[in-house]
């Protein structure tokens, strides 16, 4: 592949920016600057930087942010900046989207990604892909409301009962609860439902990929490949 058609694959800018890039002397490949633009490469495996930034080729863009409360998962957020904002120009010009959405006030782990295939793949009810959610509550946690979570509650609006795939109290005011749907609101109608009320709110696995504990609030790691449709293979390097 043409180095400047790589770039612009990777998000770079258009043709023509990726193409005054190469020839501006601004793009290494294999620590060596490349000014052709046209300048012959594998993708598959390599590692370039732009403007002294490293960066390896993607085909497709997956990462996962630790997301900070008093962000909206959305490109035109109404009250409060984007977590759009929180991603290098690069993934933004790709296209990422958010793998489902985390309320503004809502921490933890959220993926983005360009492929669509794998949007529907992780967010269609029939997979029954498990989301991890830390939840502190404003009263005291007993067996009965877990037991209730575990067995099923309705919400409001919406006659069907739910239950948690899994629900354990990890505190005196905390649950680790486990679901494998994603209804509006889902934890926080639950909780209500069993008298309860959800005071913080932070995702902390998706399938087997759990939120690194090194990734701080706002930062954002490559997941390098998807292992299965029930779960996702470790994350990348940081960045």
């Amino acid at each position: 592949m043409e180095l400047s058609k790589l770039l612009f694959s990777q998000g770079f800018g258009a043709r023509r920016e990726c193409e005054s890039l190469v020839a501006a002397g601004l793009v290494t490949v294999a620590g060596s600057v490349v000014d052709d633009p046209w300048f012959e490469v594998e993708p598959a495996g390599l590692e370039f930087t732009v403007r002294g930034e490293r960066w390896a080729y993607h085909e497709r863009a997956l990462v996962v942010l630790n997301k900070p409360a008093g962000y909206e998962c959305s490109q035109k957020p109404k009250h409060h900046p984007s977590v759009y904002s929180l991603l290098p120009p690069p993934l933004r010009t790709r296209g990422v989207q958010a793998i489902g959405r985390l309320d503004e006030d809502t921490t933890g782990l959220l993926l983005l990604t360009d492929d669509g295939a794998l949007i529907h793949r992780l967010t269609s009810p029939k997979h029954h892909v498990p989301k991890v959610y830390e939840v502190g509550c404003k009263h005291p946690v007993d067996a009965d409301q877990v037991e209730r979570l575990l067995g099923g509650v309705t919400l409001v609006d919406d006659p069907v009962p739910v239950r948690a795939a899994a629900c354990e109290a990890t505190g005196e005011r905390t649950l680790r609860l486990t679901l494998t749907e994603g209804k509006y609101h889902q934890v926080k109608r639950m909780v209500a439902a069993v008298g309860n009320r959800v005071e913080t709110l932070h995702r902390s696995r998706v399938g087997s990929l759990e939120l690194p504990a090194d990734l701080p609030p706002g930062g954002w790691r490559w997941v390098d490949d998807v292992a299965s449709v029930g779960g996702l293979a470790p994350a990348g390097r940081a960045r």
